[in-house]
């Protein structure tokens, strides 16, 4: 792809930059086939501003006389304005970004060309598998199995090639049991609960119709499931009156007369476009600051985003509820089986399960039940909260579930081992990346492009030891516990780190949080250190330098150590010689 071709004016000289929480800058604008570069040209300045074009949103220009402004709204929220000398030059500027920031070519966009020099392409991609999954769940051999009935992807475009069923069900009767299902999503585990063997399953919707049909197949793999069990419950994410209307357009649920040891609950959650329009409502109200504490109450009400958070953490808790509590396996399901059957399962792996609450436990987790699961990453974050495009495809189920998992972070500041840094990070990952962990909509397209060869995985990138350090939680401490969320309206807040992020309030609250942060890390060490002294004072006999770790001398305070001179003398022999 030649992208100069849309290039008409590469670089502008003399523009003025006005974005969020800095003063504006004069300096130059440079286009590029992936970013928007501007080079601050002041006295004692040499600061620079990239963006991703992908991260544009929307675009607004106006012209007066001979210059112009453009207007430039990103998906993470930000809004930039930029002054140019010019109106020839305004108008090549805001065609070359409207262009450029839709081109629908995903192997032309950056992730393909983004080579970091501590990053290889010959790295092992990714952090988990399902064949990784099942080897690190010994238990589940006995009753489960891996099957490649969907190699190629001859069965289903958005499952991976290789998936967990019911050892009793034979490649065949899988076969059967995805015609059954819509897009060919029949069960597969993708949770198991080790305290009481019970498991989680995901699927699509059955293909009843109007006519009832029946699948023998698919009757028999959910009997396995529950095979020397009382009974199993099926989570359908749609009211009971829209699974009824499906029937009329050719899906359906699980009758009661078929499943006789299956007991089907309904919890209603938003389909695609009333969560774009909540998304949008939110940030309009958010972005306005005209508004009183009334008008703007009633706006964030209107918006009801938090009403959607409630229910995916309620329905999530009954999820939890059925399978820790009372001791029973679970399949869940809306119509695809591709949005909220997976915010569902994440958020009840991650209440339930303290692997999942590991900062690479949470990426694995992430891998597995939203990039390996078929969510279309490409149709849904396509644009954010500020397109004027009609709406095709376009939902904030990823940021909606980034939400529901702050929401846990807040009220369990212990029990996760990652940061809200790191939620902030994949909310602007999954909408523009250099990575190509979310490029297209399934595995099989990933594959057909080359990604896994040709781009570098974001969750591996996460966990480069800079990276680690900074995303990690300094106050985690691991319990094995579930961690029950409140989903009282008291309970529940407006998630200032992401939708207010560029307003001096949030800066204000991030400088705070870092330096909380800095200070939770220097105390950590200082309890080491004082841990080692206090050790050291016990001590009566000389200890032989051969029996003191590196390790310890490490992490020891020479000051303390000083205070113990034998200990000094063996430990730091050459500093010392």
């Amino acid at each position: 792809m030649e992208f100069s071709e849309h290039i008409k004016t590469a670089n502008v000289e003399d523009v003025v930059l006005r974005q969020p929480l800095h003063p504006p800058s004069r300096g130059t604008l440079c286009i590029t086939g992936h970013h928007l570069l501007f080079s601050v040209r002041e006295e004692g300045s040499s600061r620079q501003v990239l963006l991703l074009l992908r991260n544009i949103d929307a675009i607004e220009k106006r012209i007066f006389g001979s210059s112009g402004t453009i207007t430039i709204k990103c998906k993470d929220l930000r809004v930039l304005q930029l002054d140019i000398p010019g109106m020839e030059q305004c108008l090549n500027i805001a065609h070359s970004i409207e262009t450029l920031s839709c081109l629908d070519c995903v192997s032309g966009m950056y992730p393909f060309f983004y080579r970091p020099s501590d990053l290889s392409l010959q790295d092992q991609w990714g952090l988990s598998s399902p064949e990784k999954h099942y080897s690190q769940m010994k238990e589940l051999h006995e009753r489960w199995r891996l099957s490649s009935v969907n190699r190629e992807y001859s069965v289903c475009p958005t499952y991976p090639p290789v998936v967990i069923v019911p050892k009793d069900i034979n490649d065949d009767m899988l076969l059967k049991v995805a015609k059954f299902r819509q897009g060919g999503r029949f069960p597969v585990l993708c949770y198991y609960h080790r305290k009481n063997g019970m498991v989680i399953m995901r699927s699509s919707q059955p293909l009843t119709g109007a006519n009832r049909k029946r699948c023998s197949e698919d009757e028999l793999l959910l009997q396995a499931v529950i095979d020397g069990s009382d009974k199993g419950y099926i989570i359908d994410t749609r009211s009971s009156q829209q699974a009824q209307q499906a029937r009329m357009t050719g899906g359906g649920f699980e009758s009661k007369s078929c499943y006789k040891r299956w007991k089907r609950l309904h919890r209603q959650m938003e389909r695609s476009k009333a969560l774009q329009e909540s998304l949008i409502k939110l940030v309009e109200a958010c972005g306005d600051e005209s508004h009183n504490m009334d008008r703007w109450l009633s706006k964030l009400e209107n918006s009801k985003w938090l009403s959607h958070v409630q229910t995916a953490l309620s329905t999530a808790g009954l999820l939890v509820e059925c399978v820790e509590r009372d001791g029973h396996s679970v399949l869940v399901h809306g119509s695809e089986g591709t949005d909220s059957t997976l915010l569902i399962s994440t958020l009840a792996q991650l209440i339930m399960d303290p692997c999942c609450r590991t900062l690479e436990g949470f990426l694995a987790l992430l891998e597995r039940e939203w990039v390996q699961a078929g969510h279309p990453f490409q149709q849904r974050c396509a644009h954010s909260a500020y397109s004027h495009a009609r709406l095709q495809q376009e939902s904030p189920v990823f940021l909606l579930l980034l939400d529901c998992v702050w929401q846990l972070w807040r009220q369990f500041p212990l029990a996760l081992g990652f940061s809200e840094a790191l939620l902030l990070r994949l909310a602007t990952e999954a909408y523009a990346s250099d990575y190509g962990t979310f490029l297209g909509n399934n595995d099989q397209e990933r594959c057909s492009l080359g990604v896994k060869e040709k781009t570098h995985c974001l969750f591996q990138a996460l966990l480069r030891p800079k990276e680690r350090e900074y995303y990690s939680n300094p106050l985690y401490e691991r319990t094995e516990l579930a961690i029950w969320p409140s989903v009282h309206p008291q309970s529940l807040q407006l998630w200032r780190g992401f939708f207010l992020r560029w307003t001096p309030q949030a800066r204000h609250l991030e400088e705070a949080q870092e330096e909380i942060r800095n200070m939770v890390i220097e105390w950590g060490k200082m309890q080491v250190s004082m841990f080692v002294h206090t050790e050291l004072c016990k001590l009566e006999t000389v200890v032989p330098f051969s029996q003191v770790p590196q390790a310890l001398a490490d992490k020891v305070d020479k000051n303390h150590i000083a205070q113990h001179d034998f200990l000094y003398l063996l430990i730091y022999p050459v500093a010392t010689g």
